[in-house]
């Protein structure tokens, strides 16, 4: 079966927007297998990427220890009786427990980042019998009914609307702004160390000390998005340790599944735990912490730990940015800024139909990357942290290429 007729196969039965989205940009290739930052299509082509499943594959595709362990704990058993003791589950949430910032200890367990967002949200306003949420314009936390309405793009909200009450949104990075709104009637404050959707956005150091200050006078608690963030992306392993901070509630997902399987966990305080002892039931999940993703899992935060995924992260990182800094300075005309921290890089352009063209021209030249949700004008750059140094360089390369046919577009329209 050929690309078009696949998409041809989308539009009728998946996402007829998509399908001609896909049909547009010439994104016709079909995946099958990959490994390490690569993605290999059903023709034998290799395409280097750096979108990286928005964030899943820090671990790289189909990594060798981590799908030994997914067969393994098949063969034992998939997926939970919801009755009996959850050996896998239990060995997960001691290892986040030993892992994770300060007196973060106990783990929720469930199948995505948004999910882990809707639980966090709910355990905040039990926690405190408070309803107001403070959340940030610009801030992706995902698409279902609690976490859509602390999101910040209207795009996605607008046709949702009626969404959850009392969430209040304020600029993202300006911690000042939280102060007169937050009071003894705030539940919580969530918010992403890095504003990944919002366009790789690095807040200023003192701000997240700040609103973890500003919650402790209060009585509102910290929630932590790090579905993108965590997990090592950022040079850390997770992006609260850059600023010193323990928040009360930390939301992750994407790489925690070791790219193989979703898995979303909620890894809370002591102190902000305390509701499931009246009511362990009050908040569930069928697939939750199954056996097979929970010992994934486990395999994946072992990987990371053990090949210094965060440390590599930091030190590519450092040198990826550098080269796209350069790439700026060449051409001032397409990328009017480049950002980030660890492997976590926005690329910005003038416009969304220029980051549409350089999107386009790096996967002629077997290139992966997107632009980010809330802002169109950003282009990711968020590689599988295996990824090596001289593939960064290949990256560059097709970039620089990239970046001289658009410019030459954007001087013939300039001309006309």
């Amino acid at each position: 079966m050929d690309a078009e007729e696949l998409i041809a196969r989308y539009e009728r039965y998946v996402n007829p927007g998509l399908a001609r989205a896909l049909r547009f940009m010439g994104l016709n290739a079909i995946e099958k297998t990959g490994h390490g930052a690569i993605v290999v299509t059903e023709d034998g082509e290799e395409y280097l990427d750096c979108a990286g499943g928005y964030g899943v594959f820090v671990q790289g595709y189909q990594n060798p220890q981590i799908v030994a362990k997914a067969h393994a704990q098949l063969d034992e058993l998939a997926m939970s009786s919801r009755i009996l003791l959850n050996r896998p589950m239990v060995d997960l949430a001691e290892e986040l427990a030993r892992i994770t910032p300060g007196d973060l200890q106990y783990s929720f367990f469930c199948n995505s980042g948004t999910e882990a967002v809707e639980a966090a949200l709910k355990f905040a306003r039990i926690q405190t019998g408070r309803t107001r949420i403070i959340a940030t314009y610009g801030a992706f936390h995902g698409k279902t009914m609690g976490s859509l309405s602390a999101s910040g793009r209207d795009t996605y909200r607008i046709p949702f609307e009626p969404l959850v009450p009392d969430i209040i949104h304020v600029p993202y990075g300006d911690a000042e702004a939280i102060v007169g709104i937050i009071d003894n009637n705030t539940a919580a404050v969530i918010v992403e160390p890095i504003q990944g959707e919002g366009g790789v956005i690095v807040p200023p150091d003192d701000y997240l000390p700040r609103i973890r200050e500003m919650c402790d006078q209060t009585g509102a608690l910290l929630i932590a998005d790090e579905v993108q963030t965590g997990i090592g992306r950022t040079g850390r392993m997770f992006a609260v340790e850059h600023a010193g901070i323990v928040p009360d509630y930390l939301c992750l997902a994407k790489a925690l599944g070791g790219g193989i399987i979703p898995i979303g966990a909620v890894v809370g305080r002591p102190s902000a735990w305390t509701f499931f002892d009246s009511s362990p039931l009050i908040h569930t999940s069928t697939f939750g912490g199954n056996p097979l993703a929970c010992a994934i899992a486990k395999e994946a935060l072992r990987v990371t730990i053990e090949e210094e995924l965060p440390q590599r992260a930091a030190t590519l990182g450092s040198h990826f940015l550098s080269q796209l800094q350069g790439l700026q300075k060449r051409y001032p005309q397409v990328i009017t800024d480049v950002r980030g921290r660890g492997l976590m890089i926005g690329i910005e352009v003038p416009n969304a139909g220029v980051g549409g063209a350089l999107i386009s021209e790096l996967f002629q030249r077997h290139i992966l990357a997107v632009y980010t949700l809330n802002n169109e004008k950003v282009i990711r750059m968020i590689p599988p942290l295996v990824i090596t140094r001289q593939q960064l360089d290949q990256v560059i390369e097709a970039l620089g290429e990239s970046l001289d046919t658009v410019q030459n577009i954007l001087e013939d329209l300039l001309e006309d």
